[in-house]
C-alpha cells in the first residue's frame, strides 16, 4: 500500500529559517541571479546538503496554487461595506469567487466562508491573504481547504 503525502499550509513566521533560505536559493537559481547551486547556497548561507535535502519539499504557496480552489474562513466585524471590501481584494488579485457564505453577526462579528478559484492571471495568493488580514474590521483569515 502506497503512503499518501500530507500537505500543510503554514505562515512564514512559523517556518524554520533553513527552509526559507532554500526557497530563496531556488528563487535565485530561477531568476538567473545565481548560476549554480553552489553560488545560490553561498548567497543565502546554507549548506548544499540542506538545499538538496529540502529543495523538493518547500515552495512558495502561490507557485503551486494555480488552477486550484481555496476555501477561506474568516471572522469580520459587522460593518457596512466590509464584505464588499474583502471581495474587492479578491477581485483585485484576479481570483474567481465561486461561493460566499456569511453567517448572521453575533456580538458584532460574522463568520464568513469564501471559495476562490486561483487562475493563471491571479496574483500572489499569499499577498492576497495578507491584504485581507490587514483590512480594518477583518479579525482573522484562515485557509480551510485547498483542492
Amino acid at each position: 500500500m502506497q503512503k499518501t503525502t500530507d500537505y500543510y499550509v503554514v505562515k512564514q513566521k512559523a517556518v524554520p529559517e533553513v527552509l526559507l533560505k532554500v526557497v530563496e536559493a531556488k528563487r535565485l537559481l530561477d531568476s538567473g541571479k545565481a548560476a549554480t547551486i553552489q553560488d545560490a547556497v553561498e548567497k543565502v548561507d546554507i549548506s548544499r546538503s540542506s538545499f538538496y535535502k529540502y529543495k523538493d519539499d518547500i515552495f512558495p504557496f502561490h507557485d503551486n496554487a494555480q488552477g486550484t480552489t481555496i476555501t477561506l474562513a474568516m471572522s469580520i466585524e459587522d460593518e457596512p461595506g466590509l464584505l464588499s471590501d474583502v471581495l474587492k481584494i479578491i477581485a483585485d488579485f484576479g481570483a474567481n469567487i465561486l461561493t460566499i457564505h456569511q453567517s448572521i453577526p453575533i456580538n458584532g462579528v460574522a463568520s464568513l466562508s469564501i471559495s476562490v478559484q486561483v487562475l493563471s492571471t491571479t496574483g500572489d495568493v499569499s499577498r492576497m491573504l495578507e491584504t485581507m488580514e490587514e483590512k480594518s474590521g477583518v479579525r482573522n483569515v484562515k485557509i480551510l481547504a485547498k483542492e
